[in-house]
């Protein structure tokens, strides 16, 4: 189940349990809005400012290399999904070196190229582990 790291006033912040991507985070528009186009430009700006918080964040704590974020609603379009598109953001940290946190060892092995993609490539963690990244990137 996500975890809420942090909110601001138009967005909401989660770690998510996939963190194949150590520091793998869903930013949730918090009014109803189905396309990236609607966004104000108040919620553009907070989002920006996330953006800057967000990555300085896990370059601070677990040294971050680059950042892949992505918006695709893909799977709210999907027929077999009852969904309601809701603008939302992918943030996956990137990392050139491997990084160890609380017992457990994070590769990139695809650093510089597309992250990986799939159920297979999936390394789901606990809600204590994700407990634990909050409380020590808000230390």
């Amino acid at each position: 189940m996500k975890q809420l790291l942090f909110e601001t006033k138009y967005w909401e912040v989660y770690l998510v349990p996939d963190q194949k991507y150590l520091g793998r985070s869903l930013v949730i528009l918090k009014r109803d809005c189905e396309h990236l186009s609607e966004i104000s430009k108040e919620e553009s700006e907070d989002f920006f400012e996330i953006v800057k918080k967000t990555e300085g964040l896990f370059k601070e704590k677990f040294n971050a290399t680059m950042f892949n974020w992505t918006c695709l609603m893909n799977n709210a379009y999907k027929k077999a999904n009852s969904e309601k598109p809701q603008v939302h953001w992918h943030c996956r940290p990137r990392y050139e070196e491997r990084v160890e946190f609380e017992g457990k060892t994070f590769l990139d092995p695809n650093f510089a190229h597309h992250y990986l993609r799939g159920k297979e490539n999936e390394k789901n963690v606990s809600d204590e582990f994700l407990q634990k990244m909050i409380d020590f990137l808000n230390e």
